[in-house]
């Protein structure tokens, strides 16, 4: 740690930039970090790749280390890159707190959010962490359920957010946080695939993902049985892994383990997945949906 942090020592004779993180530089490292790919940490912070890509640059100049690689489907963080973003993480919660704290903020009361299982592990929590340094009065309430519950929720005005996975044009007025192609994926060197009727793991009856995938079968006369289904994709991972079945999930899960199906077995393409968002315009919704756009 002490040679990855040298150049920002108060060393004499150092330039002051060379000491002082830049924090715009620091919330573009950790927006890549937590969406996975430049693109969409761009659209987060609001610049463009090429420009969060130079900042990129300048941290590893900065810090003496490489902080990331990257290839067309992956981002994997350095050591180096570990140890940078838990600092960055602790820097930005105390410049977002100092400024909350000066600014202050008169929103109050109870909000309401629903989301599906899995964005409700993966992606909630980080952002109510950053709305309560932005909003430390407003007190949410987090109901889970399949994208199709969610969307019915905020259309009877039970929830006031809605984040939820779709595969097709919603019926309400959204924002298109970001989306990924769905692939068929399976264990490197699995048999689930030359399996009849084809094994399948999806999540529970309402996912569109879930939906996606039987149709494109059906329409294709594709022989199937659902062999196994958990609501987040960490259980249908689980399903993959032991060669169970395959599954239609984002093309981002591909790793050296998981691999997408080859071609030779003539599997129906799927549509892309989009993460929208939907609030009814209250104040403290739309606080909320400047957290999740602002990241």
């Amino acid at each position: 740690m002490k040679q990855i942090f040298s150049t920002i020592d108060p060393d004499e004779g150092q330039s002051p930039l060379n000491r002082t993180f830049n924090l715009d530089a620091l919330r573009s490292f950790v927006a890549i970090c937590e969406t996975g790919t430049f693109r969409r940490a761009a659209s987060r912070v609001h610049r463009s790749p090429s420009a969060i890509s130079l900042q990129i640059a300048k941290l590893e100049e900065q810090v003496g280390a490489k902080l990331m690689t990257r290839d067309a489907r992956h981002i994997r963080l350095s050591e180096q890159g570990e140890l940078l973003l838990r600092y960055a993480r602790r820097l930005l919660g105390i410049s977002d707190e100092a400024m909350a704290l000066f600014q202050g903020s008169p929103l109050s009361g109870h909000l309401r959010l629903a989301a599906p299982q899995d964005l409700g592990v993966s992606l909630v929590p980080g952002i109510l962490q950053k709305l309560a340094v932005r909003h430390p009065a407003i007190v949410v309430e987090v109901r889970l359920g399949a994208s199709d519950m969610v969307q019915n929720m905020f259309a009877k005005g039970e929830v006031n957010v809605a984040l939820f996975n779709e595969v097709t044009d919603p019926s309400l007025k959204v924002l298109d946080l970001f989306s990924e192609p769905l692939v068929w994926l399976m264990r490197e060197g699995g048999r689930a695939i030359e399996r009849t009727p084809l094994p399948l793991a999806t999540a529970s009856i309402g996912c569109a993902w879930r939906d996606a995938a039987l149709q494109a079968l059906e329409d294709h006369n594709k022989p199937y049985r659902v062999a196994y289904y958990s609501d987040t994709s960490m259980g249908q991972i689980a399903a993959l892994r032991a060669d169970l079945a395959i599954a239609a999930l984002p093309k981002s899960l591909v790793n050296a383990e998981l691999i997408e199906v080859p071609k030779d077995y003539l599997l129906p393409a799927l549509p892309k997945t989009h993460i929208y968002l939907a609030d009814d315009g209250s104040n403290l919704a739309q606080a909320l949906s400047a957290v999740f756009t602002a990241g």
